[in-house]
């Protein structure tokens, strides 16, 4: 209560007991979807995950209220990622990235600008990329919890130690993703991260 009392913030200083935010924005943002996609701000890897609407994640995590697969690709792509290491900041002893939305999801030139891209009926392209995106999301899922796997295995099985071992199955999920992005953005599929950069 001391430290909140002196707090600039009007709701943190008369509502000192209370979070500092009720998550009132996200909760609005999120009504009426299926789930909604939320990555950690500072990791070694940057992946994506699908959460339940009515999560409520804390600082450390970024949140983003779309339900959608073709999003989903697009984030995971090659594209968002050489964005995203040329944008981030570091952080930590590891001096790894940090994912801040402002800098790194809304300044990211998308194929279509969010909320305008048509739907996967409407362009094969779209739906390439959202196919894509099911596909890695559902051989990661089948990674992380394969059937009559131990409480002890499952334990093991983390995101994390998949993207460090990054097995071949895994790249050429990406591979078939990336080639799907490229073409919405109308590139070869061979471009390096500096020539994606560039373009």
């Amino acid at each position: 209560k001391p430290k909140r009392e002196k707090n600039r913030d009007r709701q943190r200083r008369e509502n000192w007991w209370q979070l500092g935010r009720s998550g009132g924005n996200l909760k609005e943002a999120s009504e009426g979807l299926r789930r909604i996609i939320v990555t950690s701000r500072v990791s070694k890897h940057r992946f994506f995950i699908w959460a339940p609407p009515d999560s409520v994640p804390d600082t450390r995590v970024v949140a983003i209220t779309r339900d959608d697969d073709y999003l989903m690709g697009v984030l995971h792509s090659t594209t968002h990622q050489a964005w995203f290491e040329f944008t981030s900041s570091r952080h930590g002893v590891g001096n790894d990235p940090t994912y801040n939305p402002t800098v790194c999801f809304d300044t990211f030139p998308f194929p279509w600008p969010p909320g305008t891209e048509p739907s996967e009926g409407e362009d094969l392209r779209v739906k390439a990329i959202a196919d894509a995106a099911r596909s890695l999301v559902s051989l990661r899922d089948a990674w992380l919890n394969p059937p009559n796997a131990s409480e002890a295995d499952l334990k093991d099985r983390t995101l994390t130690k998949l993207y460090n071992a990054r097995p071949e199955w895994l790249a050429n999920a990406y591979r078939t993703l990336d080639e799907a992005v490229f073409t919405a953005y109308g590139w070869p599929s061979n471009l390096t991260n500096q020539q994606i950069l560039a373009n």
